[in-house]
């Protein structure tokens, strides 16, 4: 309903409607503010009318994000509208839930310390991943200050990642080493260290649920190879596991892995609360395997509002609500709960790549065995298609349908794919719908051959 107002004037009655108040006769505002004050409930829904131009979030298949929230969630996030992460001493008890989540994390990725390691939230798992890399760096640092060597020209070394490992080592003055993946590769193989690793790298990092493909990189055997090159070398390197999305899946459905804490060269995990973690947008958390991995130099000690607190995070003031939905998340669900909702989400990525592998002109790179809850695949002749992945991308959005298409990192960056994510909330009966639309479309490009030139690239994370 748009009628919200009837109001009796001295000589007629005057209509009144959202939609006829004086600052909806125009457009919006777009550069400056206006000059007075309007109705909350026109506004909201001016407001609401534009935010309709954006894709419908539960059919973005591309993203990794939480996209389905409970309504138990929603009711907490409003309590917690207000309280700033960041005041311990004002909101204690929600600094108490934070400790809890941290020690949950640290339990579940099998730290020796457990309750007592460090860990902390963050806006997400790009802020995650930098201060475990700044841990790294500085670690470095101390010992080739002790060694009595350089400092100079730290490196990094990592198959295809994100970007924020990119942003970190720009940002923080590190040389990132990304070894380029070979034809029949999707991710860093472990017998290229020895090429990229020397007495100035500052550690690997290994991916656990690659931003392209879905596949988790071998830490186990990146830890072997980085074993022999100390024997060999003498240079110990340690291991930060991205675990942006693994980190949530695997304790959970592929429990025999050998990927965490288990492993004595990895310092540091991150993971990304917002994603298979299931807690709304933006919370991250980074943990370390013992406290002695993060150095003190990285802590503050801060007189704010009337306490003294530690913090180590890149940001200061941020919200709380997001912490306290992922603690709502752990005693909702528990283990057996995770365990259900990742084995589905599991099941329904295998059963699009087995209907997606009977598309003849389709070539499966990953088809959501051992990784994370994800397909991805590419064309096998774009040129006998007659069409690419993006224009079936165009097609597929005219649907609702937001996929991405990009291309492979450096050495295969000629290949385009396309990756489907399967987060909670990405049902079985959903997936049959995308097929539906999926095959129309093919049909309809195979008939109707479109080879465009595309100079953008669609790719979210």
């Amino acid at each position: 309903m748009t009628l919200y107002h009837y109001k009796k004037g001295r000589d007629e009655d005057e209509f009144k409607d959202l939609y006829t108040n004086s600052i909806a006769l125009d457009q919006l505002p777009k550069n400056e503010l206006p000059e007075t004050t309007s109705d909350p409930k026109v506004i909201r829904q001016l407001v609401l009318d534009e935010l309709f131009m954006d894709g419908n979030a539960r059919q973005n298949l591309a993203t990794f994000c939480t996209t389905y929230i409970e309504d138990e969630v929603h009711e907490l996030m409003d309590l917690s509208i207000d309280k700033n992460m960041i005041d311990k001493d004002e909101y204690p008890q929600t600094s108490e839930i934070e400790h809890r989540c941290v020690s949950i994390l640290a339990n579940l990725w099998h730290s020796p310390e457990k309750e007592d390691t460090i860990g902390c939230s963050t806006t997400g798992s790009s802020e995650a991943a930098m201060l475990g890399g700044l841990a790294l760096k500085w670690q470095w640092r101390k010992r080739r200050e002790a060694e009595g060597k350089s400092t100079n020209n730290p490196n990094i070394v990592c198959g295809p990642v994100q970007i924020c490992w990119h942003k970190f080592a720009r940002y923080f003055d590190v040389e990132i080493r990304e070894i380029p993946i070979t034809e029949d590769e999707l991710g860093i193989n472990p017998d290229k260290l020895n090429d990229y690793c020397d007495e100035n790298t500052i550690g690997v990092v290994a991916t656990l649920g690659s931003t392209f493909t879905g596949i988790y990189e071998p830490v186990e055997e990146l830890a072997g190879a980085l074993d022999k090159i100390q024997n060999e070398k003498g240079f110990d390197i340690p291991i930060h596991v991205d675990g942006a999305s693994g980190g949530f899946i695997a304790p959970f459905i592929q429990k025999k892995l050998k990927w965490d804490f288990c492993i004595a060269r990895v310092k540091s995990i991150n993971a990304s609360g917002h994603k298979f973690g299931m807690a709304p947008l933006g919370v991250g958390w980074i943990i370390w395997r013992t406290v002695a991995d993060l150095p003190k130099e990285l802590i503050f000690n801060v007189d704010y509002l009337g306490g003294q607190m530690p913090t180590f995070a890149l940001n200061f003031s941020r919200p709380a609500g997001q912490i306290i939905a992922q603690y709502y998340n752990f005693l909702r669900l528990g283990r057996d709960g995770f365990t259900t909702i990742q084995s589905e989400c599991a099941s329904t990525a295998q059963y699009l790549g087995e209907q997606l592998r009977e598309i003849d002109t389709l070539e499966i790179l990953y088809d959501g065995h051992g990784g994370i809850p994800a397909v991805c695949y590419s064309l096998k002749d774009e040129e006998e298609a007659g069409f690419s992945l993006y224009d079936l991308s165009d097609r597929l959005r005219m649907h609702g349908w937001q996929i991405a298409s990009y291309p492979l990192p450096s050495d295969r960056q000629n290949m385009t794919v396309q990756r489907i994510l399967i987060r909670h909330g990405v049902s079985r009966d959903m997936i049959f719908l995308l097929l539906r639309d999926f095959r129309k479309e093919l049909e309809y490009l195979k008939k109707n051959p479109v080879l465009n030139n595309h100079d953008k690239v669609s790719f979210h994370h």
